[in-house]
């Protein structure tokens, strides 16, 4: 019963062995992994993957803030040299709808897009305003920008929203939380004490488990995969002093809240 509700499933690493990644998800007692688009061109090789994959994989379309400005090449991805055209996108994902089971990821990025903040903003609104009216959860990028997109969602009427991997400070972190927003861990919590503050921190009814795969790894020796995310679940556990299989069916019935 295991979920990984944020994986780049498209990115060359995992998808030059898809097969093997899946059926290594699978043994691992993976149920769902979302497939996160996050340009144009991601989000179509996301939605194919979710079509060869339906028993395990499931589509979120993204509209990534840096994507969003144009020219940029990162590596492992579908490279998206112009700017994304917000409406165009927002009809695709609309004519996939049925397809579609949240948005993201999306956000605000502070650390490569510091210099286009107003823009982004501008884009992340339209992007809430799209999601308010298709009635879809949303997953939120806020890398160096954690308190400008509280702020924003705030402001929106959304309620099923999830911070994925989340660096914001103890007083961000239970700002959203009694908002009532969701945290998605990654496997590297147990590596980094900021997600292993935020395990405890945080109450379990508001914790899902996603890979980033394949970054965020677990493993100073191997890529990040969807397999790994038991590791997640076990130090929740331990920082919660709960028995395994209770956080993994409480995160379960936490993404079923969520995205079913």
């Amino acid at each position: 019963m295991l979920v990984d509700v944020h994986c780049h499933l498209d990115h060359q690493f995992l998808y030059s062995q898809l097969d093997a990644v899946i059926d290594r998800a699978r043994k691992a007692g993976v149920k769902y992994i979302l497939a996160s688009g996050v340009n144009v061109q991601s989000n179509r090789n996301a939605l194919e993957i979710a079509r060869k994959y339906p028993d395990i994989v499931k589509f979120s379309a993204g509209l990534y803030p840096i994507d969003l400005l144009g020219n940029v090449a990162v590596e492992g991805f579908p490279r998206q040299l112009e700017p994304i055209d917000i409406e165009e996108e927002c009809k695709f994902i609309t004519k996939h709808k049925d397809e579609v089971i949240a948005i993201g990821e999306v956000g605000l990025d502070g650390k490569f897009g510091a210099d286009k903040m107003q823009q982004q903003k501008e884009n992340l609104q339209r992007i809430i305003t799209f999601v308010e009216k298709i009635k879809k959860p949303i997953i939120l990028h806020t890398r160096q920008a954690e308190k400008e997109v509280l702020d924003i969602l705030e402001s929106s009427t959304l309620k099923k929203v999830n911070l994925h991997c989340f660096m914001g400070n103890k007083k961000l972190i239970k700002r959203a939380e009694d908002i009532g927003y969701c945290f998605s861990i990654p496997p590297i919590i147990v590596k980094l004490q900021h997600f292993q503050m935020m395990a405890e921190l945080v109450s379990i009814n508001q914790l899902l488990t996603e890979t980033d795969a394949p970054y965020l790894s677990p493993y100073s020796d191997q890529k990040n995969e969807p397999a790994f995310v038991r590791e997640t679940i076990k130090m929740i556990a331990k920082i919660k002093k709960m028995d395994e299989q209770e956080v993994e069916n409480n995160i379960f019935m936490n993404f079923q809240k969520m995205f079913l």
